[in-house]
């Protein structure tokens, strides 16, 4: 696996993620990162309606993931009118039913461990699924990351959850494409080309898709920790 970017591409396509992933084949040599919408962006669609779609979709993306390859799916619960919609369960329900094993499943601190939230929980569900691959103990990482690192926007993948799903991708397969049907500003294709994977995003805005083709990772100087290249800016959910 080549490493740091300089031989890695980008590719975004400004487009539905579903109707992308329908057109396309099985695709060998990919693995999947990704974070699908939450209920808060379908306005239309019921809790049991939302539900429906977003284990469709995970299984849509599912079958599209190489068997040499895995599906990692970086989401956050939600609370809504006294339920606690477990997203992590749709993900497994979602896996069984396409015949995807469960390798891991890691939690992401949102907020610093003690703290109290209201609409959605302080940590996410970083979850690992294959048809074919299985883990190699030996190469196992810590299943708790104390923070998940700077973040686009409010809800975004941050920085370090992005670069463990990439080692995970790394170590555990021989992928050398990681693609976001859901990618939003791009975090997740920035710190995949950064890491020497051939990077392939979809997005449905056309403002969004061009900050995904166009946002840049940089390494600080240590050497470990992630950072913009220049700052995100602020971002407001609507952005998202």
């Amino acid at each position: 696996m080549r490493y740091g970017g300089d031989m890695a591409s980008r590719i975004v396509h400004c487009a539905d993620a579903l109707e992308w992933l329908g057109a396309a084949p099985h695709l060998e040599g990919a693995s999947f990162i990704t974070s699908l919408p939450d209920w808060s962006e379908f306005p239309t669609l019921s809790l049991a309606e939302w539900r429906r779609w977003f284990q469709g979709a995970v299984q849509l993306v599912l079958s599209r993931c190489a068997d040499d390859g895995v599906a990692l799916f970086f989401q956050s619960d939600i609370k809504v009118e006294g339920e606690w919609v477990d997203k992590g369960y749709l993900c497994q329900r979602a896996a069984e039913e396409e015949g995807h094993r469960q390798l891991m499943h890691r939690v992401i601190c949102r907020r610093t461990p003690g703290t109290v939230t209201f609409g959605r929980p302080a940590w996410s569900h970083l979850l690992a699924f294959s048809k074919g691959v299985r883990l190699d103990p030996a190469r196992s990482e810590a299943d708790v990351l104390p923070a998940a690192g700077e973040s686009t926007w409010v809800r975004g993948m941050g920085l370090e959850a992005c670069a463990m799903a990439c080692r995970f991708v790394r170590e555990q397969t021989r992928s050398t494409r990681i693609i976001d049907p859901f990618c939003g500003h791009g975090t997740v294709l920035a710190v995949a080309e950064l890491m020497g994977f051939d990077a392939v995003g979809v997005e449905l805005s056309p403002k969004r898709a061009r900050r995904a083709k166009a946002l840049r990772v940089e390494r600080a100087e240590d050497g470990h920790v992630l950072r913009f290249a220049a700052s995100p800016g602020a971002t407001t959910p609507t952005e998202q």
